[in-house]
């Protein structure tokens, strides 16, 4: 299913990142296994996630095992309003899907990039939860591999219109 184009386009995706963003519980999954690789030197996503300075969204990790972290602490939305204003660079989020929906509830997400997999899952959580608040996307690139798997990459465009919503001008 997920191919060496798909693993070569990841890996692209990987090479861009000028820093990585993490919610906590991924952060800990990435450290134990990402964060151990004996040398990631030239891998495609290893390389990045080790070389790259790594932010980690917190207010119970005092210590972080993985070199290059930097622990966020307080408000959320504040740490990283802080972080993008003096980012040189793309802050990439990978997973953390808890703290995706709050950036982008906020006005923090520039860009997403959405890997579908050809596999119906009838439970788990949910990147974006019902309760959430409505985000219209213009898509900006979309690309299938052999195996089915496809990315879209896709920009936050407001609040979207929906049929029956009043119309007019001005609206």
């Amino acid at each position: 299913m997920f191919g060496r184009e798909a693993e070569a386009y990841l890996g692209e995706v990987y090479q861009r990142a000028d820093a990585f963003l993490f919610g906590r519980w991924t952060y800990e999954v990435f450290a134990g296994s990402w964060g151990v690789l004996p040398d990631p030197g030239d891998n495609p996503i290893g390389g990045p996630l080790n070389r790259q300075p790594k932010y980690v969204v917190s207010n119970t990790l005092d210590e972080p095992r993985w070199a290059g972290t930097r622990v966020l602490s307080g408000d959320p939305v504040s740490a990283v309003r802080e972080l993008k204003a003096g980012a040189d660079g793309e802050v990439q989020v990978h997973g953390s899907g808890r703290l995706l929906r709050c950036l982008l509830a906020n006005g923090l997400v520039d860009e997403i990039t959405l890997l579908t997999y050809p596999v119906v899952v009838g439970q788990g959580r949910r990147l974006f939860p019902s309760d959430g608040p409505d985000a219209a996307l213009d898509l900006l690139d979309h690309r299938a591999f052999p195996g089915g798997v496809t990315a879209h990459v896709y920009r936050p465009a407001g609040r979207p219109e929906y049929a029956g919503e009043e119309a007019g001008p001005g609206r």
